[in-house]
């Protein structure tokens, strides 16, 4: 049988030459990224949202080829969609809501993510990476004033100081050194900048190993995420189904411990298996292979992710396991959180002291991650006799018990409350909210009607943050404070990103600006609100604090306090 190609072709792209004077770049940069997949592309693109400009280094001479990431989460789409990039991910991207499990031949669980009729997006899409990058590389082109990307340059040496660094790079065209005030490294899980830097990750590696494989089939099976525990088509190990677009299925199958990694992905010994699996699902349907590699499951971080005036994010920062798809996930996060602070410190709006935070929040994330993630592997693949036997036993109940279906599961990735933040205001003030969205946590969604300047359109309340600060004022006809008039004029004297949106009881049709209109008249109550309360959201859709008595002199020390 032979392989076949992805049904997609990449562009290929040369390397240039900047304008240079004795071997080195005539331009600094404010920003520098190192790695141009997912993180590298969303940290570029958030720092275009606040007009911050920045150059893109990318090893390769195209995005990505092979089967990497594939499922990308509800909150990445909200931070994706942000960043000007959703269309594409809504289009071709495969919606789904839940899964099934089975041990041998018996269904144990069915489940299904959190999703209602508030939600505006899919609470998970499939979507090859090379489709991810492509389209947020498409994103990027368009703001190519701001976004400069170097393809097929790689990075050979990095001088790092307290004002900045020096980049060595090579490409076909020659080689050349770079001044940049900040460097972003998102250049994947082997990262040269973290060699570079004598930094080291920690945590656990195991020893379970993975063939991935992407087949080509045609059936009408619906997306859903199918794990089978302790299969005919492969007994005593695990093997997960995920159907992705263009007819491609990816399928990652448990080696035996005494298979030979090497010998295991040879097409002779990986064809039989998937044939078997298919005929144990019932697929009868033509198939083709398109490829095959091995992954080996690791729960790894660095210890803080800034380091001077480099900033680490995605694999470069931390690996962890694929169970409940946290990869590429807490990637887009790492960079929705860095722009942000990036963009405030590279204007002079902030204190750098505000990156420590991204630091402080994004290790934070890491380790839940990497909880959740190792929770999954060892129950995917049991590290131990006495693992191995507890993962039997639960599995033996499971059908006849579904409580138990809380072990089998590996929780999907969902937005990280950052609780401890050093960013988190108010919390007094906050504790006195009898429900709704705490300091740290993301905004939870709700549909809207958002009225602008007399003209009304169908949203969600998510559609209201923005490339800066954003004020929520809650009350019956979009009536607002003095106060808080002047303290946006006071913000916008001094450069601070700021948006004061009244949310209305009613509508206010004849309001100038905008308002977001509770018209399901659920917004209210799922934020503990009254007329006169008020949250004040980050750039990224993080709550920074809650008044159920607004306060502008609070509201204005909170951001204060917040850039340093």
């Amino acid at each position: 049988m032979e392989m076949k190609p992805y049904p997609f072709t990449a562009r290929s792209y040369p390397a240039r030459l900047p304008e240079l004077r004795a071997g080195a770049e005539t331009r600094r940069h404010p920003v520098a990224i190192v790695g141009g997949g997912p993180v590298g592309f969303a940290t570029a693109l958030g720092l275009a949202n606040f007009g911050v400009p920045s150059v893109l280094i990318e090893a390769d001479d195209s995005v990505c080829f092979g089967s990497r990431a594939i499922c990308i989460s509800r909150r990445s789409l909200e931070i994706i969609e942000r960043l000007g990039a959703v269309d594409g991910f809504l289009k071709v991207g495969l919606p789904w809501t839940g899964g099934r499990s089975f041990y041998r031949d018996t269904q144990v669980l069915h489940f299904q993510m959190p999703h209602d009729e508030n939600q505006k997006l899919p609470p998970m899409v499939n979507l090859a990476q090379y489709s991810i990058e492509q389209f947020l590389l498409d994103a990027a082109e368009q703001r190519s004033e701001l976004i400069d990307i170097r393809w097929n340059t790689r990075l050979t040496g990095i001088d790092a100081r307290a004002d900045g660094a020096t980049l060595s790079l090579s490409c076909p065209a020659g080689d050349y050194t770079m001044e940049a005030d900040w460097v972003v490294a998102s250049d994947g899980g082997r990262s040269f900048l973290r060699d570079a830097l004598g930094l080291q990750l920690r945590g656990a590696s195991y020893e379970g190993r993975y063939v991935i494989v992407d087949i080509e089939l045609d059936t009408e099976r619906p997306t859903e995420r199918l794990a089978y525990f302790d299969p005919s088509c492969n007994p005593g190990s695990t093997v997960l189904v995920h159907r992705q677009p263009d007819k491609v299925w990816r399928i990652d199958y448990q080696l035996r411990d005494d298979e030979d990694p090497e010998q295991a992905t040879r097409p002779e010994n990986v064809l039989p298996r998937v044939a078997s699996l298919l005929d144990m699902m019932g697929e009868r349907g033509k198939w083709s292979p398109i490829w095959i590699t091995v992954y080996k499951a690791n729960a790894l971080t660095l210890e803080r992710y800034r380091h001077g005036r480099v900033l680490f994010a995605g694999d470069a920062a931390h690996l962890v396991p694929i169970f409940g798809v946290r990869g590429a996930n807490s990637g887009i996060d790492d960079a929705d959180n860095l722009a942000w602070k990036l963009a405030f410190v590279v204007k002079g709006l902030a204190s750098d002291r505000l990156l420590d935070s991204y630091s402080d929040e994004r290790v934070f994330a890491a380790h839940e991650n990497l909880s959740y993630g190792m929770k999954s592997t060892e129950f995917m693949a049991p590290p131990s006799f006495a693992f191995s036997l507890m993962r039997k036993a639960v599995l033996s109940l499971a059908a006849d018990h579904p409580s138990l279906g809380s072990l089998i599961n590996p929780r999907q990735t969902s937005a990280i409350a950052y609780t401890e933040s050093p960013l988190n205001q108010a919390a007094e003030r906050s504790s006195e909210f009898e429900a709704g969205p705490a300091p740290g946590t993301v905004l939870a969604e709700c549909p809207l009607t958002i009225v602008e300047n007399g003209k009304a359109r169908e949203a969600h309340l998510t559609d209201l943050v923005a490339p800066s600060f954003t004020a929520l004022h809650f009350s019956e006809d979009g009536e607002i404070p003095a106060a808080f008039d002047e303290l946006k004029r006071d913000l916008d004297g001094r450069g601070i990103p700021f948006r004061l949106v009244p949310i209305t009881a009613r509508v206010a049709s004849d309001r100038q600006g905008i308002h977001g209109w509770d018209h399901t008249g659920r917004l209210f109550g799922m934020y503990g609100a009254k007329p006169g309360s008020l949250y004040l959201v980050r750039p990224d859709g993080h709550v920074a604090g809650r008044w159920r008595e607004a306060d502008a002199a609070e509201a204005k020390a909170a951001i204060e306090r917040i850039l340093g």
